[in-house]
């Protein structure tokens, strides 16, 4: 098995980092932190919201951060622009996701959590196990003003120019969302962590 260096350096070139290169196409485009490819372990991908969902059309700036085990440990993320989802907090970016907080696995890899994990919340919401109270009681009681507000948000948070300019005045904050990961010392944890959702 190789080294979790080597795991994320081939992750992270399977999401696009190597766009950044010129030796690489890809969907997404990765912006790294501290310009370092060599330390290739925190960096922003921009993601687009799924067809033929109320977020279409959207895009949001994700932060990601790989610890230094990962695959072994999971990556934490966090919208940095706003999105109104049940299971995302609309304030820090945190992502509440059973499927990745109960069952992450060194099988998965970046490219899973933006290709299947990602677009798979935005299109089946779970209003039962909410981060975003008001989301999940709309769409439990008016889902077409659920969708409304969706699409309120896309067209006012989630252009290019705003997943661009968003968390430029906090760059700084780490309020940032483990989709799968809990640091059992509650002083070291990042804002949001959620490990029972």
């Amino acid at each position: 098995m190789s080294s979790p260096r080597r795991r994320i350096e081939t992750d992270v070139m399977k999401i696009g980092l190597m766009r950044l290169l010129g030796r690489l196409m890809s969907d997404y485009e990765v912006t790294l932190v501290n310009d370092n490819t060599q330390q290739a372990q925190e960096f922003y991908v921009r993601f687009k919201g799924p067809a033929e969902t109320p977020f279409e059309g959207g895009v949001w700036k994700v932060h990601v951060e790989l610890p230094d085990t990962y695959p072994y440990k999971s990556p934490s993320i966090g919208f940095v622009n706003r999105i109104f989802h049940p299971n995302i907090d609309e304030l820090s970016g945190s992502v509440c996701l059973d499927v990745i907080n109960q069952t992450w696995s060194p099988m998965f890899d970046l490219i899973n959590i933006f290709e299947v994990f990602l677009p798979q919340l935005l299109r089946y919401p779970n209003a039962a196990d909410p981060l975003n109270g008001e989301a999940a009681a709309l769409i439990m009681r008016e889902p077409k003003s659920y969708e409304s507000k969706v699409k309120e948000y896309v067209l006012k948070y989630a252009s290019k120019e705003a997943a661009d300019e968003a968390g430029a005045e906090s760059e700084d904050d780490d309020d940032m969302s483990s989709i799968a990961s809990y640091v059992e010392d509650e002083e070291a944890e990042p804002a949001g962590v959620m490990d029972d959702v």
